[in-house]
């Protein structure tokens, strides 16, 4: 049987081709139903139809509700109306609790994509990169797109040309918004709407710590290893032999592979899973809340994730980390010089771990666990990358409030095609320029 392949970028091009052309049909149906509508209504249908909704948030995953839900409440408690659109059939957010936010699954995949692609909304508000990258496209009905990073992280730590047709990012640290400035002008691109919110999810997980009064078992130190995903992560360089390492130690292990690996890497899950089973040693975690396994763990192992902030600057709780030897060929971070915040950061917080050390593993967990080092240079870190702290939500829900109401009161200010297209061929050619530069 002949197995057809398609890569991502011929994947996306035919899906554009496609979108193209159901939008082509969509518009001639959509006036003929309009014209009959506007017969029938004297009018009314018309405008029925031209309606756009102020704001639509949407998540690619379930997952991300706790990214959203600080907003959402936040939202709600000002009664303002937002349509959420995800992509999860589960996701908690279709049975939100919450007056004013209305939920609604649009359908997996190239389904969600091709109703977003023809959005009719003042603000889409998203922390889904890749936005006129792939199958999402942006819509010529929504005025204006508004990301916000899901991670306290270097922003360009997404896949290349993550973030790059956002019209506004939401950010939480200076280093980020420098970020972000040196790649529009490497690349050709306009500036974008920067502004430093916070992270409202970090500020609901602090709250939800300090007000948690139930004392966890310490009479076994636990140790979490909870790696990235991708060819650069723990398990796809080291593969088991770090869990080999940690049932060597006395401590009580969890393993919480990162969600996407869970569809992109199941095949080397499902091996490990098989080679190392749940035990009174060790366990697997897979909880879409992570706030009671990171409560629960004493010290966190991964690589580039960041869930190593969440642990270290929210629980207060020192970490260990891997470099990897990380590949940058795909992601933003390729562009630029300068050395990611991340990793320059990161030794302040906790002690790295090596191939060449994993025999003294054991060791290395005593040293973070005990050294107070780590503690004093943890508020540092905070400082730099947690903005607003305690207040994320309301900054957020602030600007998403006042950007609706100013596009309701100017109406559209999309770019025109011939002006993006200009601008697309100007960051290719800088593109293809720096990539000579770098042989």
């Amino acid at each position: 049987m002949l197995i057809l392949y398609i890569d991502p970028g011929t994947g996306s091009m035919l899906f554009a081709i496609l979108i193209g052309v159901l939008g082509a049909a969509g518009f001639v149906f959509r006036n003929v139903i309009a014209k009959v509508r506007f017969m029938l209504t004297g009018g009314k249908g018309k405008k029925e139809e031209m309606k756009k909704q102020p704001l639509v948030i949407f998540s690619d995953d379930k997952r991300y509700w706790k990214n959203f839900e600080p907003v959402c409440r936040e939202l709600d408690k000002r009664g303002f109306d937002v349509a959420y659109m995800t992509a999860s059939e589960d996701d908690p957010a279709l049975n939100n609790p919450y007056e004013h936010i209305h939920g609604e699954f649009i359908g997996a995949g190239n389904k969600a994509f091709y109703k977003l692609n023809f959005l009719n909304a003042n603000v889409v508000f998203a922390t889904t990169p890749g936005l006129d990258v792939y199958q999402w496209k942006r819509s010529k009905n929504v005025d204006y797109y508004v990301h916000i990073a899901h991670m306290p992280n270097d922003i360009t730590l997404y896949r290349m040309f993550g973030i790059d047709y956002y019209d506004a990012v939401l950010l939480s640290g200076d280093y980020q918004i420098d970020q972000v400035r040196k790649l529009e002008e490497l690349r050709g691109l306009p500036e974008k709407e920067l502004v430093k919110v916070g992270l409202p999810y970090m500020d609901d997980m602090a709250a939800r710590l300090a007000a948690d009064t139930e004392t966890e078992d310490k009479s076994v130190k636990t140790v979490l290893l909870a790696p990235s995903w991708g060819k650069s992560a723990i398990f796809a360089r080291f593969g088991g032999r770090i869990i080999t390492e940690l049932l060597k130690t006395d401590y009580h292990i969890i393993v919480r592979p990162h969600p996407q690996s869970v569809s992109s890497e199941k095949e080397m899950l499902d091996k490990l899973m098989k080679e190392f089973p749940d035990s009174d040693r060790l366990e697997w975690n897979y909880d879409n809340d992570n706030y009671n396994v990171l409560k629960r763990s004493d010290v966190l192992i991964s690589d580039f994730s960041g869930v190593l902030f969440e642990f270290s600057l929210v629980y207060d709780k020192p970490v260990i980390y891997t470099n990897t030897g990380f590949d940058w060929a795909e992601y933003d971070q390729w562009w630029l010089e300068d050395e990611l915040w991340t990793f320059k950061t990161l030794p302040s917080l906790g002690a790295e771990l090596t191939e060449e050390s994993f025999e003294q593993l054991a060791s290395i967990i005593d040293e973070c666990l005990n050294d107070p080092k780590y503690a004093q240079n943890r508020q540092t870190a905070r400082d730099e990358t947690w903005a607003n702290y305690g207040h994320g939500a309301e900054a957020v829900a602030d600007y998403l409030i006042n950007k609706c109401e100013e596009l309701k009161n100017k109406g559209s200010d999309n770019k025109k095609p011939d002006e993006k297209e200009a601008k697309n061929k100007k960051f290719k050619d800088k593109k293809s320029k720096r990539k000579e530069e770098k042989k």
